[in-house]
C-alpha cells in the first residue's frame, strides 16, 4: 500500500475535487444512462463543505477526497464524497481511510453512519467490508447504514 495523509480541506480544493469526482463517477453514471459533465462538477461544487472533508495525499500529492458530514436531525453521520484517482484503487488506500474515518466515529460515540453508493458501482464490496448493510435501494444509488459496533472493522479488509 501507497504511504498516505489526509487533511483537512479547505475552499481552495473545491475545483479539483469536483474534476476527480466528474473522473471517479464517469463510467458508473454512463452505465446509469445520467452522466452529464457539467452537472456532476456542479453537484460537487454545490455541496461541498470543506470543513466535513479531508484531502487524501499520497507522496504530498492530491489523491483523492472524502466527506463525514454530521446530521443531527438525523442523529448520525453521512460518509460522501469518497474518490480516489483511479490509477491508485486497489492498493489499500481507500481501506485505510475509511479504517481510520470509522475509527474516529466509533471513538467519538457516532452510533450511525449512512451513505449512499451508485448501482454497480464496485465501491459497494469496500462498503460492506466494513459493516454497512443495504437499507434502501432505488434506481440510481443503493443506500447503506453501519451502526457502531465498537469496532469500526467486523471483518479485515
Amino acid at each position: 500500500m501507497a504511504d498516505w495523509e489526509i487533511r483537512p480541506a479547505s475552499a481552495a480544493d473545491v475545483e479539483v475535487v469536483a474534476e476527480l469526482r466528474a473522473e471517479v463517477l464517469r463510467a458508473d453514471l454512463e452505465r446509469l444512462g445520467r452522466y452529464d459533465a457539467r452537472r456532476v462538477r456542479q453537484r460537487l461544487r454545490d455541496g461541498f463543505e470543506p470543513e466535513c472533508t479531508w484531502v487524501i495525499e499520497v507522496g504530498g500529492a492530491f489523491a483523492g477526497c472524502v466527506a463525514l458530514r454530521p446530521d443531527a436531525d438525523a442523529g448520525c453521520h453521512w460518509l460522501e464524497h469518497f474518490y480516489l484517482d483511479a490509477r491508485l484503487q486497489g492498493g489499500g488506500i481507500g481501506s485505510g481511510v475509511l479504517r481510520e474515518l470509522l475509527e474516529r466515529c466509533d471513538r467519538d460515540g457516532v452510533p450511525v453512519v449512512r451513505l449512499n453508493v451508485l448501482r454497480g458501482s464496485p465501491a459497494r464490496r469496500l462498503y460492506e467490508r466494513y459493516g454497512f448493510v443495504v437499507e434502501a435501494e432505488d434506481a440510481v444509488d443503493v443506500f447503506m447504514v453501519r451502526e457502531a459496533t465498537g469496532s469500526a472493522v467486523r471483518r479485515s479488509a
